[in-house]
């Protein structure tokens, strides 16, 4: 069974106090109300086992007791995040996160946003967060992307039957016939990422006009990708 990153953090915070306690003699825990322990000679007690007072606990308290001076100290703890806000906060810090040219990764992802229409609206986060971490050019892939699906207009059926942004081949049934089929359209932008990365621009092509032979067998293709590149930059 698998453990959410929150249940973790109170764990990982009740174990560190609880060493802690030891120097005090001995330590009492309630988390909302419920579970009070005593933690003495590394032994782990109910409260109830022992003939000291009732100490109510918050789920941001722990409660320090020394048996020998009756001294009670009470140490805050923040409150354990849940998953969802870990996430969060986690996404934010990204997004803050200066990436391209100058621009936070927030801000490169709401200027595709702008250039990214049809099925691919909205997508522009998944676009610059997966340009970064594969060192590719954002604007050539959103580019590309624009020119191999027509989603400036509206997006070809291999883009909305088969989430594929960039016309990559690859054997297959169905209606993908010899074009590759990927079950998201995350899953899709991600696999042409890859692509851009791992055959263009880790062997040197990182312009239209590099890829355009490889890519594709239309000689105005490194025209018509500069145009979108150009309309991006714009937006």
């Amino acid at each position: 069974m698998k453990t959410s990153k929150s249940v973790k953090a109170v764990i990982m915070a009740v174990t560190i106090l609880c060493l802690v306690g030891t120097m005090f003699g001995s330590t009492i825990i309630t988390l909302n109300g419920e579970n009070e322990y005593v933690s003495k000679n590394d032994t782990l007690l109910k409260e109830s086992d022992l003939n000291i007072p009732s100490v109510k606990l918050n789920s941001a308290k722990i409660t320090d007791v020394n048996f020998n001076t009756e001294e009670v100290k009470t140490l805050d703890i923040a409150p354990a995040k849940s998953e969802e806000e870990f996430l969060k906060e986690q996404r934010e810090a990204e997004r803050n996160k200066v990436v391209y040219e100058g621009m936070t990764l927030g801000e490169l992802s709401d200027k595709l946003d702008r250039a990214l229409k049809s099925d691919l609206s909205g997508q522009g986060y998944t676009f610059a967060s997966y340009a970064v971490e594969m060192g590719v050019d954002p604007y050539l892939a959103v580019a590309i992307t624009l020119h191999e699906t027509g989603c400036n207009w509206q997006c070809s059926s291999l883009l909305r039957q088969c989430n594929n942004v960039g016309g990559m081949k690859a054997g297959g049934d169905g209606y993908c016939g010899s074009y590759a089929s990927f079950p998201t359209l995350e899953e899709g932008i991600r696999r042409f990422m890859d692509n851009l990365n791992r055959n263009y621009f880790s062997q040197g092509l990182t312009t239209p006009e590099t890829i355009g032979p490889k890519y594709a067998a239309s000689s105005t293709w490194a025209t018509q990708v500069n145009a979108y590149i150009s309309s991006i930059k714009a937006a």
